[in-house]
Order: C-alpha cells, then structure tokens, then sequence
C-alpha cells in the first residue's frame, strides 16, 4: 500500500521556522519526484518546492526561492521541507506528492502527481 504522509505544521510567529516531513512507503523512494504543494483558503493548490528522482535535483516557486530548502534522506524514505523567515502568506495546507516522471512547482501540477498524501497545517500568525 502506498503511503505519503505529511507532518510537522503547526503555529509559529512570522519570521519563525517549520520544518515539514513527508514519510514514503509502498514504492521505490529513489526512483520517484518527491513535491510539495500547499492550498490557502479561497485559493488554488500551488506548488512551492520538488526534488527529481535519483539525482535529487531541488526547484522552487519563487514565492518561496531563497527562504525554504527540500531535501532527501533515501535511507529514511524521507522528503524534508525547512522553512525559514514565515510569513503570514505562508499559511496554508502543506501537501507532498510523488512521481516516477517528474514534479513541477507549474500551477495545478499536484494533480499530475501519481501518488499524493494528505496535508499538514501551517499557520504563520502577524
């Protein structure tokens, strides 16, 4: 059975940091494009950061370029996502999803993704 699970949101004051977690199983984690995509209410689900398959090359959006870092820990089936200097604007619902393809931060690509989990909250309060 395939599994994503997403974890670590929370509550943090603007400025602060969160460090998000997406735990794989049921599929070969190396070969698989690992993203995150995040939903805020009344907008649509955007993507914000993917790692390729075995390279583990990172992209993001640039609405978040230079203030979160993905990575990967293979032995650990594990896809991390730090999130430094929050803004309010960052509150919303964190997803991740994989692909044995590809993982694009283009808009609506979460829905291209073969496997996608369910989300975590982060709030960033003012």
């Amino acid at each position: 059975e395939v599994q994503l699970q997403a974890s670590g949101g929370g509550l943090v004051q603007a400025g602060g940091s969160l460090t998000l977690s997406c735990a794989a199983s049921g599929f070969t984690f190396d070969d698989y494009a690992i993203g995150w995509f995040r939903q805020a209410p009344g907008k649509e689900r955007e993507g914000i950061s993917c790692i390729t398959g075995s390279d583990r090359i990172a992209d993001y959006a640039d609405s978040v370029s230079g203030r979160f870092t993905i990575s990967s820990d293979n032995a650990k089936n594990t896809v991390y996502l730090q999130m430094n200097s929050l803004k309010p604007e960052d509150t919303a619902l964190y997803y991740c999803a994989a692909d044995p393809r590809t993982c694009s931060v283009v808009p609506g690509y979460f829905y291209n993704m073969v496997y996608r989990g369910k989300g975590t909250q982060v709030t960033v309060s003012s």
